[in-house]
């Protein structure tokens, strides 16, 4: 964090000479001068706010850490404190702002690599249950402009207060006139005249640090936002996501298709701003006491969870890149039976459909290629896959680093358990000296890789982020599936891609060989499940 100890005192110089730049150029220029104006008279405003927040929290770890030497106790004793009352002052930041700041928190929630734990803490605990909330009134004037009549008129029954607010908007529960239960997103209004503020500021705060601190590059997140948040924006965009995913489950993946839901849309009450869906009963996904008080086996569920996002990322090429713990239910399988040891089958419902990317073909195999060396500890394979997807020639073992959370001496190790996470003190003191010790080279390779690729980083952390809360860290079976459906990804991409007798023996002759590994660690797995069930078993009651 050293940059940002000078970043808030230049940053805090330039930004009112600038916002005013900006404001009279932006109503010189625009096409649309009533939502020119908007922009110029919340702009300067965002700016000051960052402004006078960075140069606080510069002026903090300047001040706080000022002739205390390198690696001493009280240094890092220090440095803790400074750290937390920095993100608690970024936290307000992004309340008071809202809107994108919101997301970027949430985003900087999963950044465990790049960003000290006491901000990673700070935005997780907060920032994916506590965002503000859109007045009833503002909820009425809402639903006046896409359904031309307030919630009490639509709906049989209508519960002013949300059961869950996020960035951008808002649930409620209502009853429809015959008696079915239903959720309704609402967007806040606020987005619509702020998102765009939201993106010229935000623009102007990362290039104006990237200005004065070359290596802090982070122009690929305008680039992100400026693609991604029209379509968060546009609920129709999302109604039709959450339809096209089950389908793919449907076509490409029967085997767990009747383990993964989506709400059912009701088309003729959604509009871009409006959704109104199926109300769906569950446990949140890392809601970990009510998950087995429904008779569901945590790893069971993690393994569900771990499938289902590795079909959509290697097989169906069409991936929810926002599966944070707030977007993932998890109930009974509505058709399964107990089981004599009292566990019912798990079923995973996806909610918020707003982000979803597209890996193309080759970007697909590529990705999948890539995990399939990272599993089996495929060094070459690494390299390669690594360099296909941008990381360069240079970058392999730190991409390897960021994808698996492991230094390259474990990922290559041909232990089953090499990428095995335990969640423990020392394993989260080693990831922090790591990404302080790679910080500028983390920031070239996120500089350097694909957006989509990036979009698979954050849902990566995301689905980490979760594993950690069902596992308490990371599980071989987790792994195992990884391995499988990607390894099996691979082949299909070569059968597609076989133009010869020859090049189809030898892909037929891979699959042989796959299985056969395969075969082998699900015999591991069941040895390792069998000694835990004797130790629990043997266990003094």
């Amino acid at each position: 964090m050293a940059w940002l100890w000078r970043a808030g005192a230049k940053f805090s110089l330039v930004a009112s000479a600038v916002g005013g730049g900006v404001t009279t150029a932006l109503i010189a220029t625009s096409d649309d001068p009533e939502t020119a104006l908007k922009l110029c008279t919340t702009v300067p405003h965002r700016l000051f706010s960052d402004a006078v927040t960075a140069a606080s929290i510069a002026f903090d770890y300047e001040y706080s850490l000022w002739g205390l030497p390198d690696g001493s106790i009280d240094r890092e004793r220090i440095k803790h404190e400074v750290h937390l009352r920095s993100a608690q002052k970024l936290q307000h930041l992004c309340f008071k702002n809202g809107g994108v700041y919101i997301k970027l928190g949430q985003h900087l929630g999963q950044l465990e690599y790049l960003v000290p734990e006491e901000y990673v803490q700070t935005m997780r605990e907060s920032m994916l249950n506590k965002c503000p909330v859109s007045s009833y009134e503002q909820v009425c004037n809402v639903f006046k402009r896409e359904l031309g009549d307030t919630p009490d008129k639509i709906f049989s029954e209508f519960d002013p207060v949300p059961i869950a607010s996020a960035s951008l908007a808002q649930v409620h529960v209502a009853r429809m006139h015959d008696g079915q239960k239903v959720a309704v997103k609402v967007q806040h209004t606020h987005m619509t005249d702020t998102a765009a503020a939201d993106h010229a500021t935000v623009e102007l705060v990362v290039n104006t640090l990237h200005r004065f601190f070359p290596s802090f590059d982070y122009r690929w997140l305008i680039d992100e936002i400026s693609e991604s948040l029209p379509k968060e924006l546009d609920f129709l965009t999302e109604a039709k996501n959450s339809e096209r995913c089950l389908d793919n489950f449907h076509k490409l993946s029967p085997h767990i298709a009747n383990y993964v839901y989506a709400p059912k849309v009701y088309w003729n009450l959604s509009t871009s701003k409006l959704l109104t869906m199926e109300f769906m009963d569950g446990a949140y996904v890392n809601d970990v006491k009510t998950i087995q008080k429904l008779g569901i086996d945590l790893h069971e569920l993690s393994t569900l969870v771990s499938q289902t996002f590795a079909e959509m990322m290697f097989k169906h090429g069409f991936v929810h890149c926002d599966p944070h713990s707030a977007n993932l239910l998890v109930r009974p399988l509505p058709s399964s039976k107990t089981s004599i040891w009292g566990r019912k089958k798990p079923q995973l419902i996806l909610l918020d459909h707003g982000l979803y990317k597209e890996l193309d073909f080759q970007t697909r195999t590529n990705y999948a290629s890539l995990w399939k060396g990272l599993v089996f500890a495929d060094a070459n394979a690494i390299k390669e896959y690594s360099a296909k997807l941008g990381a360069g020639e240079d970058l392999y073992a730190l991409f390897a680093g960021v994808l698996t959370m492991r230094p390259w001496n474990r990922v290559v190790d041909p232990s089953m358990d090499h990428l095995v996470i335990q969640g423990d003190e020392n394993e989260r003191l080693e990831l922090q000296m790591y990404a302080s010790q790679y910080f500028h080279q983390i920031s070239e390779l996120l500089r350097r890789l694909p957006r989509v690729i990036l979009l698979m980083l954050k849902t990566n952390d995301c689905l980490r982020a979760v594993n950690n809360s069902l596992s308490q860290g990371s599980s071989l079976e987790t792994f195992f599936i990884i391995g499988k459906v990607s390894s099996e990804a691979v082949i299909e991409a070569k059968m597609l891609q076989s133009k010869s007798l020859l090049t189809w023996l030898n892909v037929k002759l891979d699959k042989i060989l796959l299985e056969v590994r395969l075969w082998g660690m699900q015999m591991a797995l069941w040895v390792l499940q069998l000694r835990k069930a004797l130790s629990w078993s043997n266990q003094p009651l």
